[in-house]
């Protein structure tokens, strides 16, 4: 598997999982009572969506 087609794994993973739990977190701040509660644990959630986006990066450029 070579740089090119890792990179393009790594961005459809982290765009599939940036995607899935946007939606899902949206939804639930808007449809739930208890969804503001879900606002604070956003950023949380946030900041673990840009931890695997770079884990992923960084497994994409490694070296073969």
């Amino acid at each position: 598997m070579n740089r090119r087609q890792r990179r393009f794994i790594a961005f459809g993973i982290t765009g599939t999982a940036f995607l899935a739990v946007a939606a899902v977190l949206a939804w639930v701040i808007h449809r739930h009572d208890w969804g503001v509660a879900a606002i604070l644990v956003a950023p949380v959630i946030v900041y673990g969506l840009l931890r695997l986006a770079r884990r992923l990066e960084a497994w994409a450029d490694e070296p073969l």
